[in-house]
């Protein structure tokens, strides 16, 4: 993130492709715990309580290693198509527009620290922003994620990202490519003000503590205490307050662990596109 009062040195294009290829890198290294989040929460809303007993999946570590016994390694990677596809369009545009959004709403003349305030308005907005555009492949790749071991000679419903597109406007409607819409903007600008703008405050103070410079180090700290608030914040939205309060350490490994790779990757990359 750019320091405050002081405008990134890279450019508008360069910023939008940088936070593309972090957020691409984190999800790919972190989409098995993803995969196993939406299986569990799928499984979560089909248990009654006379079938909690027999739940297939128990825990994050547990339904991992059940989709990798029963489906393949590399089921624990469905939908990393259109995961990879969300997160060009949704992390491009919400981390790219991230710091000409927060320069627009502080004023291009104003100098000093910019507030907490202006940062979370501005996550906030480039949130809502990048998920309006991004929707259609938030679904395609839940939808891919959910279809788990299917009986022999049962086909599959999707063979893949871009047939999932198509048939879901060839059976749905090209609307269907936004159903839900509504919520995924309250959620997605939520969390990603708890990302974005923690990160840039967090990392803004430990900056100003002597003997921290702009490093790896830093930023992995800043990313850490990033990831922390945005699990205690952002988590309840995504699975609910009381699923979130009973599984704090796997959703702090999925998030967590999401937050910290793309930021240490975004800082570097950034000095890439700024050279």
């Amino acid at each position: 993130m750019a320091g405050d009062g002081l405008k990134s040195e890279i450019s508008f294009i360069g910023s939008l492709l940088s936070s593309a290829i972090a957020a691409c890198f984190a999800e790919l290294c972190t989409i098995p715990l993803d995969t196993a989040k939406v299986r569990l929460q799928l499984q979560r809303k089909a248990s009654t309580a006379d079938t909690i007993g027999g739940a297939k999946y128990r825990g994050m570590l547990g339904t991992i290693v059940t989709i990798a016994r029963e489906e393949g390694l590399s089921a624990l990677w469905k939908g990393i198509i259109p995961g990879l596809h969300r997160q060009c369009v949704y992390g491009g545009l919400r981390i790219g527009l991230y710091e000409p959004v927060k320069v627009f709403f502080a004023g291009d003349n104003f100098m000093g620290d910019i507030s907490l305030l202006t940062k979370i308005l501005a996550a906030l907005t480039t949130g809502a922003l990048a998920i309006m555009v991004a929707n259609p492949t938030d679904l395609v790749k839940v939808r891919l994620q959910a279809e788990g071991k299917l009986p022999p000679g049962v086909p599959r419903r999707y063979s893949g990202a871009l047939n999932a597109y198509s048939t879901i406007i060839r059976q749905e409607g090209l609307e269907a490519l936004w159903t839900g819409i509504g919520p995924n903007i309250a959620r997605n600008a939520i969390i990603n003000a708890a990302e974005l703008a923690s990160y840039d405050q967090v990392k803004q103070t430990i900056l100003k503590i002597p003997g921290f410079t702009d490093s790896v180090f830093t930023h992995l700290l800043a990313g850490l205490v990033a990831g922390f608030f945005a699990v205690c914040i952002g988590s309840p939205v995504d699975v609910g307050p009381l699923a979130f309060y009973k599984g704090f350490i796997p959703n702090f490994g999925r998030l967590g662990s999401w937050n910290v790779i793309m930021f240490l990757a975004l800082e570097q990359v950034k000095k890439f596109f700024a050279r």
